[in-house]
């Protein structure tokens, strides 16, 4: 009896070490965000400015009948804003669903943890804040994104204190 429990727990193990990624693009460089965290992409979206609002926000887009909130992952890392449209990734947030705007969604990845490198220690806290590490690939490396560390309710309470 212990044989084929103990086979069927490292079965399990192995499948469920294996993560699926959807892979993003800022520039050059490839972020992940695992499947799980995310319910639709929508592509080629330009959100419409909000005043005042806190620099991490990408502005509002029309979401099936609702106004969604999004937050600029080129903000949050620093980088300068993209001009035209963008594609959004549409996650479950802790206040509801929000958006998050990067350049352009690329292809769903099987990634092991095998190939998963830590943040290294000279990453600064803001952007450590953000990403999880990263999977080395074939020919890139593929920083992973937390995100719940993006939903805005987050952002904006972090930003507060």
């Amino acid at each position: 009896m212990s044989g084929p429990v103990s086979g069927s727990k490292h079965q399990g193990k192995t499948t469920a070490a294996l993560l699926e990624v959807c892979s993003v693009r800022l520039d050059q460089t490839l972020f992940g965000v695992p499947i799980r965290h995310i319910l639709e992409i929508v592509g080629s979206t330009k959100p419409q400015p909000v005043p005042l609002a806190p620099g991490f926000v990408g502005g509002l887009v029309h979401y099936r009948g609702d106004v969604l909130t999004t937050v600029s992952l080129r903000q949050l890392l620093a980088m300068p804003p993209k001009e035209g449209a963008q594609d959004i990734l549409v996650m479950e947030g802790a206040a509801g669903y929000f958006g998050l705007l990067v350049d352009s969604v690329g292809e769903v990845l099987t990634v092991s943890p095998a190939d998963y490198e830590p943040n290294p220690s000279i990453l600064d806290e803001q952007h450590r804040a953000y990403l999880a590490g990263a999977y080395k690939l074939k020919d890139c490396l593929l920083v992973m994104l937390d995100p719940e560390r993006v939903d805005p309710v987050r952002l904006g309470a972090a930003q507060a204190a």
